[in-house]
């Protein structure tokens, strides 16, 4: 049985950076692509940045060229360096897998919030 925790989340000044790590237990982890996700409320759960089993990466127009994606299959971790954070990033952070999420290894999420 697979299951996703999300950590590193905080409160950082606009400009800063954040480290989010997902953890996977128990996972097909290594044969999965897997995305960071984030929502806030009143909003759509929005994809983040994606990364294929191989190491193809995706990102969301409004993070490209800040944050970036990583993943340690041997670990079974999934990482998302966010830098150059803006206020319009604060939201909560989710892991899960691309481009099909699986509802039973959703997480609590990490927050960030970003100050301006």
């Amino acid at each position: 049985q697979v299951q996703l925790v999300e950590s590193g989340g905080g409160l950082v000044q606009a400009g800063g950076s954040l480290r989010l790590s997902c953890a996977a237990s128990g996972s097909i982890f290594g044969i999965n692509a897997m995305a960071w996700y984030r929502q806030t409320p009143g909003k759509q759960r929005e994809l983040v940045a994606a990364i294929t089993s191989g190491g193809i990466t995706i990102y969301a127009d409004s993070v490209k060229g800040r944050f970036t994606i990583s993943r340690d299959n041997a670990k079974n971790t999934v990482n998302l360096q966010m830098n150059s954070l803006k206020p319009e990033d604060t939201a909560v952070y989710y892991c899960n897998y691309y481009p099909i999420v699986v509802v039973k290894v959703w997480g609590q999420g990490t927050l960030v919030t970003v100050s301006s």
